[in-house]
């Protein structure tokens, strides 16, 4: 019985797509509760709870793709020497500040939005009206969660673009 109606060879370059950023999420993840825990200075307060905010929606986003991976009705990947194989993230180290902490978790959103992309694509390829949506909701929730973070690294003083509005 197929309850997908998706074919097979169109499922597979998903699904390893999908597996890619499953990979990607698992190492953010780590990475957000590295800095969770070594976080020092005074924007303790402010980053603890922040990163903690990020690595409790990244734990939700890592059992959702890996059930949407078991839902095209493959495995997961769900090793970490295997993640660490095909991420496209790297591991961190625990002593940083806290503006480097903020940069390098913009860095990996920014990876993680293009892993994104390549999945949807992957997906509108498939005709994955599933993946699609999910993926879709992550990407809108992650820019946002980006916007805020860069804008804790500006200064007061800084300035948005301004569009001329005739």
């Amino acid at each position: 019985m197929s309850y997908l109606n998706m074919k097979d060879e169109k499922l597979l370059p998903v699904v390893v797509e999908l597996n890619k950023l499953l990979a990607d999420y698992h190492i953010y993840y780590q990475k957000l509760r590295n800095f969770h825990w070594n976080i020092l200075g005074e924007n303790f307060f402010e980053l603890h709870n922040k990163f903690e905010e990020l690595y409790t929606d990244a734990q939700t986003k890592i059992d959702e793709i890996a059930e949407r991976i078991l839902t095209l009705r493959y495995h997961p990947k769900s090793q970490y020497s295997d993640y660490l194989k095909i991420s496209s993230l790297k591991e961190s180290d625990s002593i940083k500040s806290d503006d480097q902490m903020v940069k390098e978790i913009l860095n990996d959103h920014e990876i993680l939005l293009k892993q994104m992309s390549v999945t949807i694509n992957q997906a509108n390829d498939a005709k994955d009206e599933g993946t699609i949506d999910l993926i879709g909701a992550y990407i809108r929730q992650l820019e946002k969660s980006s916007w805020m973070l860069d804008a804790w690294t500006k200064k007061t003083t800084d300035k948005l673009k301004s569009a001329l509005v005739k």
